[in-house]
């Protein structure tokens, strides 16, 4: 069977696109789920711990008092289940990713594995500090201005404008 031109340069139209969509990564978009975690977790009123979300396993745990600066003394963090920024912010990753993306670490660690992006959309995460070697606060972005946010010791997890708090790094996205 002899093929003619116009289907010789179809058929080579068509292998091309295989080839190429073939080699590309498949990600799911995963900035609404991100969105709708977020909400859920907040539902939950988690408390705010330092260090907390920092366990094995993402999700809230027991925090520490290493290098705890807060308004409450004593140091309530070694007692609290809960969570800080880093630490919410790794666990709504987690579960919207079905894996621990961000990993361990602070905010400073989270940045590293994130890209800056000049238009944030909901699920975005927000970052705030000196520069992006240190960083000292992170939320959810969600959009018009707010994000979801751990703010400090004797706080729940909510709702806040991104304004709410100083030093704007910008938006990164995973």
């Amino acid at each position: 069977m002899r093929l003619s031109g116009r289907r010789r340069l179809a058929l080579a139209v068509v292998l091309v696109l295989l080839v190429a969509t073939a080699s590309v990564p498949i990600r799911r978009y995963v900035l609404p789920r991100i969105v709708e975690i977020a909400y859920a977790v907040e539902k939950r009123r988690i408390v705010y711990s330092w260090g907390g979300g920092h366990a094995e396993e993402p999700g809230p745990s027991k925090g520490t008092c290493l290098g705890y600066e807060g308004k409450i003394k004593p140091c309530p963090a070694a007692r609290t289940r809960g969570l800080d920024c880093s630490g919410l912010t790794r666990w709504v990753y987690a579960l919207a990713h079905g894996e621990d993306v961000l990993g361990p670490g602070n905010t400073d660690d989270h940045i590293r594995r994130m890209r800056r992006v000049a238009r944030p959309r909901p699920g975005d995460l927000v970052f705030f500090g000196r520069s992006v070697k240190q960083t000292r606060h992170v939320g959810v972005y969600l959009g018009g201005g707010r994000m979801m946010n751990a703010p400090e010791t004797g706080a729940v997890v909510r709702v806040d404008p991104v304004s709410r708090v100083k030093g704007l790094l910008g938006f990164y996205r995973y």
